[in-house]
């Protein structure tokens, strides 16, 4: 199979969109709420997830003839942890103050459901290149619904952007406006209404989805 088929192209396309691990398969859904008060831990929340689905995919693809099915669940926790370990340090001596936002959840990355399913579902079934494909779109998928709903949460919630601020301080009561930051979008039961939301959307204009 040629490694742009247009097989390989529809498992990378996906999980992007009619296949969306959190959209449509309502996975990962604990950290989507946990990450999202700010775009920017959102964003690298996103990308860490990509990078460790993709390669533990390659990892358990390649050693899949070799691993006994009755330990097939343990290997594939040792590779998750192993891999998430080394993004955790990455990003603690790049990113530090990311790290901090993140806190336990970098960590808690090894019981997601989007890459125990992506591992049990379709790398112990496909090759190394399918599977890095396929890590790629759900990771993306992932990270695109985190970017969106991170997006919403900090700008009603902060007025900011990337913690530049993008509502005028005119606008505010202070400056002699009528806007306020919603207090609300900061919370965790906020982020849930605004994800519902944006399922919602979706599905909507997916309707085979």
């Amino acid at each position: 199979m040629s490694l742009f088929s247009k097989e390989n192209g529809e498992v990378f396309k996906s999980p992007l969109n009619l296949n969306n691990p959190i959209a449509v398969q309502v996975l990962g859904i604990c950290s989507a709420l946990a990450v999202t008060s700010q775009l920017k831990p959102a964003i690298v929340m996103g990308l860490s997830v990509t990078v460790i689905t993709a390669f533990s995919n390659v990892i358990i693809s390649l050693i899949r003839k070799t691993i006994p099915n009755r330990i097939r669940i343990i290997v594939q926790l040792v590779v998750v942890a192993a891999l998430v370990t080394i993004v955790s340090n990455i990003l603690k001596a790049y990113v530090y103050d990311v790290s901090v936002q993140l806190s336990v959840y970098v960590g808690l990355i090894i019981t997601n459901c989007i890459l125990m399913g992506r591992l049990e579902a379709f790398a112990m079934q496909n090759g190394p290149w399918e599977s890095f494909l396929d890590g790629v779109g759900n990771g993306l998928g992932y990270a695109v619904i985190l970017v969106i709903v991170g997006f919403i949460r900090e700008l009603l919630g902060f007025g900011s952007i990337f913690g530049i601020q993008i509502i005028p301080e005119s606008c505010y009561f202070e400056g002699g406006g009528l806007y306020m930051n919603n207090g609300m979008m900061t919370m965790p039961a906020m982020a849930l209404i605004i994800l519902a939301c944006v399922i919602w959307v979706h599905r909507s204009i997916n309707k085979e989805a």
